[in-house]
């Protein structure tokens, strides 16, 4: 296994996690809202999650590819914005949910429907408040050897096969 293969730095405090702590399976995406493998993976995670309950842990770091997806890097710090005010998640979905509207208005739009501090979201967007945040994910995409997305990891090593529901579950399968 090449050295950029493994996972750097490892799921800490910091990252974005859905499922136990002590899960036996780890399945960690870097992903950009605006790319369409994303988009295609979003429904696959979702079936993986509800098919392994407990026995997945799923983490999500930011990879905007931002010349490809010039819409990725603000929807990142727009799902950033929402974790600050504990709807990660929900943000994260609705992107996901929604890749074809992503505008400035649009994520606005999203924070009003999640019930978001709206005044306070408009603000964290417009400094810049998470831009920091999505790009220590992306440097940490980069030092793990990620050049695309979606890319997964599972239990801290780079699955480098399809991302469709069978090749995961067969990967993970092995993994475990």
């Amino acid at each position: 296994m090449s050295p950029s293969a493994k996972l750097k730095p490892p799921v800490g405090a910091r990252d974005h996690v859905q499922g136990p702590a002590k899960a036996p399976i780890t399945l960690l995406e870097y992903g950009d809202y605006e790319c369409p493998y994303c988009g295609e993976a979003y429904p696959v995670v979702k079936a993986l999650q509800k098919r392994l309950g407990d026995q997945v842990r799923f983490v999500f770091r930011n990879f905007p590819l931002g010349q490809a997806h010039p819409h990725a890097e603000h929807a990142a710090e727009a799902a950033e914005a929402a974790g600050a005010q504990g709807k990660f998640w929900e943000m994260h979905d609705m992107l996901y949910e929604n890749q074809d509207a992503l505008e400035d208005e649009d994520l606005v739009r999203y924070a009003r429907a999640l019930h978001l501090d709206v005044p306070r979201f408009v603000k964290e967007m417009e400094t810049g408040a998470y831009l920091e945040r999505v790009r220590e994910d992306f440097s940490s995409g980069v030092r793990s050897g990620v050049n695309g997305t979606p890319t997964f990891f599972i239990n801290g090593v780079r699955h480098d096969g399809p991302f469709d529901l069978a090749s995961l579950l067969a990967a993970i399968e092995e993994a475990v």
